[in-house]
């Protein structure tokens, strides 16, 4: 049994949950729960769980009796189990009230072929799971993952490395991290026989993150451990006290949560120059400040932080004195959550000074004459292919697309410092000025255009009377 059909199964499981009314997102979390006992007896690391609450001693139990089990599970493992069980568990409650259904679980789950698994990677199985919740619309699990293309095409052009400190602030499930760390084992020459301390900074130090959200924070723990990593990820937020120790990494790769703090109240850390209730804006202070000279981050912003005034122009300001903002990609919409949301990844790196970094600022438009894209026609790799080429040219100006296009720092302070550009005409706007002038087409054209608009103001008449009767 694949993988593909693992996740399948594991999927339709949630239908029995139905009747206790569970939503997807509890039911991943609570999957999480069972499977985490599960994958540690899979891998041979059951040592840190208690002989008591390992999975045979799980699987053995039915009806009431497992119920009240799993319960006494959850508390004792969140309240005196040590480790990354203790930050799994932690807090950790049940929605499911039938021991019937949770009894199918376990039963369905023992019953999978976990040797096929382990071939494909227990960690591809779980990004999976977290892939199918995001893409049902109904879990709202979408704003904690970004789509698996966006997350290869931007590591892939920022290209870690081994012995690199990368970090998420935002981190969501960890996929980005996650991605990382997979494009330097599978770039980095006879990875396996990298000496002892580089291979345990690797598995432990390099990829870290911080989470707000607990129930996420438990995926991004559960992610980590099945991908092989062991690397701190924090519970917290990092626009608090929290993220002031966030520093001098290598790479930053994120997707922050869209929106503003709850109540309107500005950012809690004293050390960002410019606080806003913006969260986008106070991620983006985050971002290049917690960067060393030299280091090189790729991020996903929503459209206000390239044209907001006020603190926004100064923080854009900020940003280009203090790094080369060499790159903006202008996504097409519809691949997140929220349907509406334009985004951009915004590529930068910190300079060795803190004055004059930016000089020009390249734009590709993967927005405009773009197909509609969603769950029916996903984003592939395909679609970011000419992108690619022209962001990794040696000569950008020899770069034949009409999608890339470049700005000096001139040309967006004359714009007041606004990175709203970049976006090439829309084919669907019809330019009055190119259209022909009806007298020059002879008499009888000029009759039609005349006959299209003598219907077209019935049309409006008729729609005035249908507004006055209401």
């Amino acid at each position: 049994m694949t993988n593909q059909e693992i996740v399948g199964k594991l999927w339709n499981l949630c239908n029995v949950l139905r009747d206790d009314g569970i939503t997807y997102h509890q039911y991943v979390t609570e999957l999480t729960y069972i499977l985490f006992l599960k994958m540690a007896k899979e891998t041979d690391t059951e040592d840190e769980i208690p002989v008591e609450y390992r999975w045979n001693e799980l699987a053995s139990k039915s009806g009431i009796e497992l119920k009240k089990f799993y319960r006494a599970l959850l508390t004792d493992l969140g309240e005196n189990g040590s480790g990354l069980t203790r930050a799994i568990y932690q807090g950790a409650s049940t929605n499911i009230d039938e021991p019937k259904n949770l009894e199918k679980i376990i039963t369905s789950i023992n019953g999978f072929n976990w040797f096929e698994a382990r071939e494909e990677g227990l960690g591809n199985l779980y990004e999976g799971l977290l892939e199918k919740n995001a893409n049902e619309k109904k879990s709202g699990a979408g704003q904690y993952f970004t789509p698996r293309v966006l997350i290869d095409v931007i590591v892939r052009l920022m290209k870690p490395q081994a012995g690199e400190r990368c970090n998420d602030p935002a981190c969501g499930t960890f996929g980005f991290m996650i991605a990382a760390a997979q494009y330097v084992r599978d770039h980095t020459k006879n990875f396996h026989a990298l000496p002892r301390d580089v291979y345990k900074f690797e598995k432990t130090e390099a990829f870290t993150g911080c989470e707000l959200v607990h129930d996420t924070h438990r995926l991004a723990l559960m992610n980590e451990m099945l991908h092989g990593l062991n690397g701190k990820i924090i519970l917290g937020d990092t626009l608090s006290e929290v993220g002031k120790s966030m520093k001098n990494f290598d790479l930053v790769l994120s997707n922050p949560p869209f929106g503003t703090k709850k109540g309107g109240e500005r950012a809690t850390r004293d050390d960002l120059t410019f606080p806003t209730s913006n969260k986008q804006l106070n991620f983006l202070q985050h971002f290049y400040r917690s960067l060393k000279p030299g280091g090189r981050a790729a991020v996903v912003l929503p459209d206000n932080v390239l044209f907001a005034d006020g603190d926004g122009e100064r923080i854009r300001v900020d940003l280009m004195n203090k790094c080369n903002l060499h790159t903006v990609l202008r996504l097409p919409t519809g691949i997140f959550y929220a349907q509406g949301v334009k985004t951009n990844v915004l590529f930068f790196t910190r300079g060795n000074n803190d004055t004059g970094n930016t000089r020009e600022v390249w734009f590709y438009d993967l927005r405009t004459n773009m197909p509609s894209f969603g769950k029916t026609n996903p984003l592939r790799r395909e679609h970011f292919a000419d992108f690619e080429r022209a962001f990794e040219s040696d000569d950008r100006r020899a770069v034949v697309d009409e999608r890339f296009n470049v700005f000096t720092r001139k040309q967006i302070a004359d714009k007041k410092n606004s990175l709203d550009l970049g976006l090439i005409r829309d084919d669907s706007l019809v330019d009055f000025d190119e259209l022909p002038d009806p007298i020059a087409l002879g008499e009888d054209a000029a009759d039609e255009l005349q006959e299209a608009a003598d219907l077209l103001q019935g049309v409006v008449n008729k729609l005035r009377a249908l507004n006055s009767k209401k």
